[in-house]
C-alpha cells in the first residue's frame, strides 16, 4: 500500500539557540538582530538526504509519496534532496508562522496522511499534535532549541532511519508525551516543563528520544553537594583555566559552592573564582575562548534523554566546541540520574564534532566527590 507522508518545516524553529535566547517564541526579530540565521531547513535537509541515500541503496524501497507545503515550509527542501514525487497541498500567503503549521497539518489530514514529519522543536510538536487529534502519527526532526518531547529522532540522520523503518513496516507506533516549557519563564531562569498532550509516533529504542524526566531521589541533594565539592576544588586549584559552566541545577550547585550565583539556564564563564561572563551566546563564547589558552567545559545531561549537547545549549555550537579539547569536557550527574539515563548523547549539528566527542564510545562522568563512572556515549 502506498502511503502519503506529510512534511513541513517550521522556518523559525531554533533561531534563538545560538544567540542565547533559549527559544524562538515571540523573539524572532530580536534573534535576527543578534545575528541568528534559520537552521530548521538545514536539519530537515540532513534528514532528507540520509533518507534519499538509504532509499537509493535499498533493494526493495517502500512505496510512499510526500504531501507538503510550498516554499520554505517543505517543498524546497524535498526537491533539493532529490524527491520529486510530492504534492503541495498548502501554500502560506505570508512569512510562515504557527498558524500556518496548524493549517498545513489540517490539509495533510484531509489528504489522508498516515504520518506527519516536521522539522522544529517542542512548540512545533504542540502545534502539530493539536491538529492530529491523536489519530495521525507524528515524527519530529530535532531542530528547535529544546526538544523535551518523546516524538523526536535523536538526530536528523537517526530520524531518517526511523522513517524508513516505519515505511518498511519494521517499526510500530507507540504513545509519547508532548512537553513544552514556558519560554518567558525559561529566559528568566525558571524551568517549567508541562505535559500538553500525547501523540502516536514511530518508535525504536536508541533512535527516538524519550521525554525529559525530572529525577527526584532522596539522596539527590547530597549527591549534588558532593559533585559541587569536587568541581569547586578543581576550579580553585586551576586559577589559570577558564571554566564554562553549562545550564542546570547541578552546575548552579557548583557555582554556589564557590560563592557565585549562576544563571540557571545559561552558559557562564568563571576564571580564578570570578565570573568573566554570564548567560553567554555563541559570539561571546568564541571571543572568550580565543583569549584563553585553556578552557574546560562542564555540562550535565538531560534526565532520561541523556543529551549533553544539542538540547537547550545550542550556543555551545560546533565552532565553540572546536576550541575546546575533548579531555577538557567535564560531564557531571548524580548516580540517580544516570540510572535512568541509558546513554550520553551528542547532537551538535556537526557529525565530525559529535564523533570526536563520543570517541571510543564511553565517557567518564563525575558522580560525587572524586567519584567517576564510565557511561556509554552515542551520537
Amino acid at each position: 500500500m502506498k502511503r502519503a507522508i506529510g512534511f513541513l518545516i517550521n522556518p523559525i524553529a531554533g533561531m534563538g539557540g545560538r544567540v542565547g535566547l533559549k527559544g524562538s517564541d515571540g523573539v524572532v526579530e530580536l534573534a535576527i538582530e543578534r545575528g541568528a540565521e534559520p537552521s530548521a531547513h538545514l536539519r530537515a535537509g540532513e534528514m532528507l538526504r540520509t533518507l534519499r541515500a538509504r532509499l537509493d541503496e535499498h533493494p526493495a524501497p517502500p512505496h510512499f509519496s510526500w504531501i507538503t507545503c510550498s516554499g520554505v515550509m517543505g517543498e524546497e527542501a524535498l526537491r533539493q534532496a532529490g524527491f520529486e514525487n510530492l504534492d503541495v497541498v498548502y501554500r502560506p500567503t505570508a512569512p510562515p508562522d504557527s498558524k500556518d503549521t496548524h493549517r498545513a497539518v489540517c490539509a495533510f489530514r484531509e489528504s489522508d496522511a498516515s504520518l506527519v514529519v516536521f522539522s522544529g522543536g517542542d512548540g512545533t510538536a504542540r502545534d502539530v499534535c493539536s491538529e492530529t487529534g491523536g489519530t495521525t502519527a507524528i515524527l519530529g526532526i530535532p531542530a528547535g532549541v529544546k526538544m523535551y518531547s518523546g516524538v523526536f529522532g535523536v538526530s536528523p540522520a537517526r530520524t531518517a532511519e526511523v522513517l524508513l523503518g516505519y515505511l518498511g513496516g519494521r517499526f510500530g507506533l507507540s504513545e509519547a508525551d508532548v512537553l513544552d516549557v514556558d519560554e518567558e519563564a525559561f529566559r528568566r531562569g525558571r524551568l517549567e516543563v508541562r505535559l500538553y498532550d500525547s501523540a502516536r509516533t514511530p518508535h525504536e529504542p536508541g533512535l527516538v528520544q524519550t521525554a525529559k524526566q525530572v529525577i527526584k531521589d532522596r539522596d539527590e541533594g547530597s549527591a549534588k553537594a558532593q559533585i559541587a565539592e569536587h568541581l569547586a576544588e578543581e576550579l580553585e586549584s586551576r586559577s589559570e583555566v577558564l571554566f564554562l559552566l553549562g545550564p542546570g541545577s547541578t552546575l548552579a550547585s557548583i557555582a554556589d559552592r564557590i560563592g557565585l550565583e549562576k544563571t540557571l539556564l545559561g552558559v557562564d564563564a568563571v576564571l580564578d573564582g570570578e565570573f568573566v561572563g554570564r548567560d553567554l551566546d555563541e559570539h561571546a563564547l568564541l571571543e572568550l575562548i580565543a583569549d584563553h589558552p585553556r578552557v574546560r567545559l562542564v555540562l550535565s545531561p538531560i534526565g532520561a534523554q541523556g543529551f549533553v549537547l544539542g538540547r537547550g545549549n545550542q550556543q555551545l555550537s560546533p565552532a565553540v566546541l572546536r576550541g575546546i579539547e575533548r579531555e577538557d569536557l567535564v560531564i557531571v550527574a548524580t548516580s540517580a540520574k544516570l540510572d535512568r539515563t541509558p546513554a550520553l548523547r551528542f547532537d551538535t549539528g556537526d557529525a565530525a564534532v559529535d564523533e570526536g566527542l563520543v570517541g571510543s564510545g564511553f565517557l567518564p562522568v563525575v558522580t560525587g566527590y572524586h567519584k567517576r563512572r564510565l557511561v556509554e556515549a552515542r551520537h
